[in-house]
């Protein structure tokens, strides 16, 4: 499906930068954790970092990685939490380096499923190629 190809070309990046924004200020960060749970594209990080309270405050988010020298991802969607134990232990169980950091009911691991998602694969060469979902 578009969003398992989206989903390998992030996990193949390793390293995706994601955006929020707080008021009129955008913010950028590296993140790694990328996963598929009941269907939908997930991210995880903690409820005390800003980009948690960012993301509370406004879930349009967009996220950019790079492969190799010239491909890469613009993907735009919203962000949605699932409180839902399952999905926060699905992503710790996709990340077991995670697991000395979060536990799925310590009260701090957030899961956001994209929803909305439109995903642009470009390249230097040739004309993007979009997929939503």
């Amino acid at each position: 499906t578009d969003m398992e190809k989206v989903y390998e070309f992030l996990k193949k990046a390793g390293v995706y930068y994601l955006a929020t924004v707080d008021g009129d200020q955008p913010h950028v960060r590296p993140f790694g954790t990328v996963n598929i749970f009941d269907g939908k594209l997930y991210i995880q990080t903690g409820k005390s970092k800003d980009v948690s309270k960012q993301i509370e405050a406004n879930g349009k988010v967009e996220i950019s990685a790079m492969v190799g020298d010239d491909r890469w991802i613009r993907l735009t969607g919203t962000l949605v939490e699932d409180d839902r134990i399952e999905a926060r232990i699905s992503m710790l169980d996709a990340y077991p380096s995670l697991q000395a950091m979060y536990k799925a009911d310590d009260g701090n691991t957030v899961v956001y499923y994209l929803k909305d998602a439109k995903a642009a694969f470009c390249s230097f060469t040739e004309a993007p190629e979009v997929v939503t979902w």
